[in-house]
């Protein structure tokens, strides 16, 4: 590239002004990318920061912390923590209350997923729908549960469970929803209430997103709703779909805030219902080697479900 010159005035020693030419020089490409480089880091650098001391951190300690073990000199003598390699690890397999857990969660996620994930993209259909009116009202309506904690939420369908306090006690009295053969199911409804909303509201989003003209082209040939809906609308969130499974997964895996407060006013709740009340069991004990170690492979098995439902989600999306 040429850079045309540049006429610099000077005056001579005879106090003549004369007009010199003078090239511009280019700006270094170098020095630009480096600017950029360094503005890019300036962005970046409070995020890294916070992600490091509050995530990466903590699970760093907490890995540390599962490679050791208390030892104490005689029965009285002052603890002393010392490397125990994986023995927390060969506790934590062959733990039968931790796996137990496993299998509630797996339960669970059997009985509540596919009912929540259901409802929300059906109700993601209706508030996209031509027909619907007051479509605010019922997005506001339908996601409003999710601005509830969920402790809050369990022990408000606590108080509605519960036969002493029940508003339906001809209900409660003939099925017991607190007994052991129900509190998942009940714990579910709990769950199912707070985050159907939280779903259907990014199922939603990706509906907005559907080519408008995709659309009329198919009303045009004559297509009903159903039709359209079935054929064009949820092929094309599909994606949500999967990210919404994922944060299912997640969410199972963690679950914690209701079936904790489900054990203070039903028997069939223990403290080792599920995996993360097993880690909150054993370090109230205190034993935080070892929750340390349950919470590592906790987070190991989290993100290879994950891993693995995405995989399958995206062989059967190039099928």
């Amino acid at each position: 590239m040429t850079v045309p010159p540049q006429v610099v005035t000077e005056i001579d020693p005879h106090g003549t002004a004369v007009g010199r030419p003078r090239r511009l020089q280019k700006s270094s490409g170098v020095g630009i990318r480096t600017s950029r480089r360094r503005a890019a880091l300036g962005f970046l650098a409070p995020f890294v920061v916070v992600f490091s001391l509050f995530y990466l951190a903590p699970i760093g300690y907490a890995a540390y912390q599962s490679f050791l073990k208390v030892e104490r000199e005689g029965t009285f003598g002052a603890p002393r923590d010392v490397f125990g390699g994986v023995s927390q690890y060969a506790e934590v397999f062959t733990s039968g209350p931790f796996w137990s857990s496993i299998v509630n969660v797996g339960q669970f996620f059997l009985i509540s997923v596919p009912l929540q994930l259901g409802l929300a993209l059906l109700f993601a259909l209706l508030l996209d729908s031509p027909a619907l009116k007051g479509k605010r009202f019922f997005r506001l309506a339908l996601f409003a549960p999710y601005a509830v904690p969920g402790v809050i939420a369990a022990l408000m369908w606590g108080f509605l469970y519960s036969p002493g306090t029940t508003p339906f006690p001809g209900i409660v009295e003939r099925f017991d929803l607190l007994g052991p053969g129900a509190v998942i199911f009940t714990i579910s409804n709990v769950v199912n209430w707070v985050y159907t909303g939280y779903n259907m509201l990014i199922i939603y989003s990706a509906l907005k997103a559907v080519p408008t003209e995709v659309l009329e082209a198919a009303t045009v040939d004559g297509a009903g709703q159903f039709r359209i809906a079935w054929s064009i609308k949820i092929p094309h969130v599909a994606p949500a779909l999967v990210l919404t499974g994922v944060f299912s997964i997640i969410g199972t895996l963690q679950l914690f805030n209701e079936p904790q407060v489900f054990r203070t006013i039903s028997s069939a709740v223990s403290s080792t219902y599920t995996p993360n009340m097993v880690v909150y069991a054993t370090s109230s004990i205190p034993d935080y080697h070892l929750a340390a170690a349950y919470s590592v492979v906790l987070a190991l098995l989290t993100c290879a479900l994950s891993f693995l439902f995405l995989k399958l989600a995206q062989r059967r999306a190039f099928q």
